[in-house]
């Protein structure tokens, strides 16, 4: 199947970030695209003023007639009405995942992994790429601050010769890429409900790096031990930062940020490469965890032939993604900040980013975790990360995918933390509590719908 010959596609879950970018995909494509999601959202209202026609009801009646494929999430669950009926009726039908994989085989793949820090270097690889002008489409996990969207292209008038995706770990979904270059940012336990160990999500991620093209590279964090396998075909290379004032010089196979120093709020730095060093790089993002994320990016870039001048350019105006240490409201007295932080990890990095940042000021951080089956597996670790907060204010479980665990709430963080300025409280009552506890630095954290409390908080705070 051509996916270029496609004259309408169906979408099971068109609202999720993974798929609204395949949805754009096929609409720049000029098939018709239409869809289903849960709820309306602030994308899927995007979607349809791009042209797209979507609904909120199970209702099989709704899709068209003349639809060709069928895009489905495995977060759909397998109840679902439409799913039911595309299965009886014996639509085309292939995984989010699947498809992905079908379209970045035809180009030279730069392949994100990571259960964390995947959206932000997947993203700024594009960006670079775009600044530079090097022809490219991107699929992201996130929506670009500089472009408004999750799905990127820039032909220049030609096939575009560089793919730029996410690879996703849930699901093994990652196992269906083939990349030229892979990165991968993390492999902290996360997914247990697919994986049930974390040794067993490990052996995934080896088996992803088996997927890499001959003669291709591995870029991997510096600390995540991995077992590459097929590693004599590609190359492999390690990458870091470090936060030493005078430190070693650059390995054979390493890249590396060095002399790292702060001037007016930015990073400023060199970069190393296994032969040479760029010295003088800028990174307006704040936190540690982006500047990491930033050594991946340039290390891709490097390896693709792209100059210092066309990197700096590419680091120097990057915005960020949305919902990635998303600054709402900054003025004398109160900071606001919305970051999309659903693993422990993520919490702990962006929380003592926060930290470094405003020393001395109590910060506040509201956090719904997201799945029941993660809180389960994990409930300890975001009770040590979110113990880093001055203050804790905790939402019920976002369950997504999958339905209530016996046990299983957010009482099980509530009770651990290590901080008596603590609470559990429901949504509803999220913004006027805020306005009578009137933080000095506000996080809201989390990966479910909390993002649709942001604009709320945000005009509370801007009256």
């Amino acid at each position: 199947m051509n996916p270029q010959e496609l004259s309408s596609v169906y979408f099971l879950g068109i609202g999720g970030i993974g798929m609204s970018a395949l949805a754009r995909y096929f609409m720049h494509l000029g098939a018709k695209v239409s869809g289903y999601d849960k709820t309306p959202t602030a994308l899927t209202r995007q979607l349809e003023r791009e042209g797209m026609e979507i609904h909120f009801e199970e209702n099989p009646d709704l899709i068209p007639k003349n639809t060709e494929l069928v895009i489905y999430t495995p977060a759909i669950p397998r109840e679902h009405k439409e799913l039911k009926f595309i299965l009886r009726k014996k639509f085309m039908m292939m995984k989010r995942s699947e498809v992905l994989g079908m379209i970045s085989s035809n180009y030279f793949t730069i392949a994100v992994a990571g259960t964390h820090g995947k959206t932000t270097t997947s993203a700024l690889i594009a960006h670079i790429l775009k600044s530079a002008g090097i022809p490219h489409i991107a699929f992201l996990g996130g929506i670009s601050k500089n472009y408004g969207t999750n799905f990127l292209v820039e032909t220049s008038g030609s096939i575009p010769p560089v793919c730029v995706v996410e690879a996703d770990e849930f699901d093994r979904s990652f196992l269906q890429l083939t990349p030229d270059i892979a990165i991968i940012t993390s492999a902290d336990p996360d997914h247990l409900d697919i994986y049930h160990t974390h040794k067993e999500m490990l052996a995934s991620f080896e088996e992803f790096t088996g997927k890499i093209r001959r003669g291709g590279s591995l870029i991997l964090k510096e600390g995540v031990i991995l077992k590459p396998l097929r590693h004599s075909a590609y190359n492999v290379f390690s990458y870091s930062i470090d936060k030493k004032k005078v430190s070693k010089a650059t390995g054979s196979k390493d890249f590396k940020a060095r002399g790292i120093r702060i001037r007016n709020g930015v990073y400023h730095y060199d970069f190393c490469t296994p032969n040479d060093v760029w010295t003088e790089l800028i990174l307006g993002l704040p936190g540690l965890f982006n500047l990491e994320n930033a050594v991946a990016a340039t290390a891709a870039a490097f390896l693709m032939g792209l100059s210092r001048v066309q990197v700096t350019r590419g680091l120097k105006s990057y915005q960020g993604v949305v919902r990635r240490f998303d600054f709402q409201i900054e003025k004398r007295g109160f900071v606001y900040i919305d970051d999309y932080a659903h693993h422990p990890e993520e919490l702990r990095a962006c929380i003592e980013a926060v930290k470094e940042m405003y020393p001395g000021r109590k910060i506040t951080g509201v956090f719904q975790p997201h799945l029941y089956s993660r809180t389960r597996d994990l409930a300890m670790e975001f009770a040590e990360s979110l113990s880093l907060l001055d203050e804790v204010v905790l939402l019920d479980i976002y369950p997504a995918r999958e339905k209530p665990i016996k046990g299983v709430s957010s009482e099980l963080i509530l009770k651990k933390l290590q901080t008596g300025n603590k609470i559990l409280i429901e949504k509803e009552k999220l913004v006027n509590y805020l306005k009578r506890l009137k933080p000095s630095v506000l996080l809201t954290l989390g990966a479910g719908d909390i993002d649709q409390l942001v604009i709320p908080i945000r005009k509370a705070f801007e009256r």
